[in-house]
Order: C-alpha cells, then structure tokens, then sequence
C-alpha cells in the first residue's frame, strides 16, 4: 500500500509516517524548505523537497509513485506565506480562480484541485485516533465557577471569530477579550493575553472553527501549549472534543498538573 504525505512541520509528519509504517504503507512524502523537519526523511520512504507553491511538481511526484490517497498536515509558518513562496503556473492559475484568501478555503480548495487529479485527500487522524482530544477534564484541577463562565463567554465569541477564518484561539479573564490569534500563532496569543491579563489566570479557548474542514488544520495543542500557559499566568485550556488533536496528551497532562492548570475538553453541546 502506498500513501503520499503533504508534510509541514512539528513532530505531527514523524507520528503519522511511523504509524502508517507500522500499518503496512510506504510513505511518499513532500517537504517543504523551511518548514519539514528533515528528520522525516528517516521515516519514509522517500520525501521530496519543494517550496510552497510549487503545485505542478507536488502533483508530478505523486503520479510518478502512483499515489491517488493522501494527508496534509503538519504546520505552516503563516509568516513565511510572504517571504519564502515560490508559486508556478499552476498555482497562479489555482489561486486565480480561489474565491476566498482564507485558510480554511485555500486548503479545501487544493484538496479539490488534488482530487481532479486523481488524489484524493483523507482526514489527518485516519490512522492516528488517540490523538483527537476526549471530551472531559482531564486533570486534577477543575475550572471554577468563574472561569467556566469564562469558557462559555470565550468559546462563543470564538466561533464568531472563526467564521470569519481569522485564528483558532482567543484569552479571556474576567469576560473581557484579552487576545485573538492571527498570523502569529497560538503560543504567541497566549503571550500577549497573558501580559495584559498581568499573568493572573486568564482562561485559553482554542477551537475549531463552524466551517471547518476536519480533513486537515485541526486545532492542536501540546506540552509546549502549557509551557507557554504556565509562563503567561493562564490557568485553564478549554479544547473541542472531537474536533481538535493533543499531541502526548498524557505528558501534556501531567506537566498540566504540575503548574495547577486546568484542560477541559467540551463540545458545543455543553456550552450555555
């Protein structure tokens, strides 16, 4: 069995590619030069190295490996989307025709492109289950009255701002906004909620946004998510069960415990 990989960075091409070893499958891997990791070139079975934008030779690679099933995942630097792009015809033509600029329909509409060319794109966790994040609280300490209040204000107005596929995450204290993502990145958010919260307990709600594609760019988080709440003062991450992935949840939780910090995990269903 043969499988292609579309690879940004952080360690989420290395657990794939390990797993779909393990299930039988050689991984065709496309990297990209200032994102992958180069590690991943021990993990598969052959990984070629493009810039982003460079949509003709991804899809020629794949054809000459016979791939017609493949994962996106891994992160992209939103920064270097302006600094190290090196787009051909094809995806001039690609964003030409692309009616919206936003990551969520940039990304759909490339799966489309790939599926016209014979390459269908599977969801990121279709070989990696334990990774989507469990509904619950999953650590000793448990939100207080107030900042599930918190969770409940922020998760709302975090759907309302992932309509409009701006960020993924937003902090709160005290039902006042201190931080939204943008381009700079969840721990970056979680940074500056923090300074303005003057490192006094504000809550982390990081969401899926309402149009979604679960097929890639899920919310994750980590243990360098709770590092980076422990240095900002945050005391509680709320996440979406089903919708969102944790990368080694149980030493995530165990440095969780250590800092006195709170991970929830809640679905729409339980927001009032």
């Amino acid at each position: 069995m043969r499988i292609g990989l579309i690879a940004g960075g952080g360690q989420f091409p290395v657990l794939f590619s390990t797993k779909a070893a393990k299930k039988g499958y050689k991984v065709f891997a496309i990297g990209f030069n200032s994102e992958t990791d180069k590690i991943l070139e021990d993990y598969v079975e052959e990984l070629k190295w493009i810039y982003l934008g460079q949509v003709s030779k991804l899809i020629k690679y794949f054809k000459q490996h016979r791939i017609t099933q493949a994962v996106m995942l891994g992160t992209i630097k939103k920064t270097n989307i302006f600094k190290d792009i090196r787009p051909d015809f094809k995806a001039l033509s690609f964003i030409a025709k692309t009616a919206g600029t936003h990551d969520d329909s940039v990304l759909t509409s490339f799966a489309n492109l790939l599926s016209k060319e014979g390459i269908k794109i599977l969801p990121s966790t279709f070989l990696l289950p334990e990774l989507v994040s469990p509904k619950g609280c999953w650590t000793k300490r448990k939100p207080d009255r107030a900042e599930k209040k918190d969770i409940a204000s922020g998760w709302k107005i975090a759907k309302e701002i992932g309509k409009l596929d701006i960020g993924q995450c937003i902090i709160i204290s005290n039902g006042t906004v201190l931080a939204v993502e943008a381009i700079d990145g969840t721990d970056a958010t979680i940074i500056r909620g923090g300074l303005l919260s003057h490192n006094n307990g504000a809550v982390v709600v990081k969401l899926s946004k309402p149009s979604q594609d679960l097929r890639f760019d899920l919310p994750s988080t980590g243990c360098r998510t709770i590092e980076t709440m422990h240095k900002a003062g945050a005391k509680v991450l709320a996440l979406e069960a089903d919708k969102s992935i944790a990368f080694d949840r149980q030493e995530m939780i165990t440095l969780a415990d250590k800092h006195n910090i709170s991970i929830i995990g809640f679905t729409d269903d339980d927001i009032t």
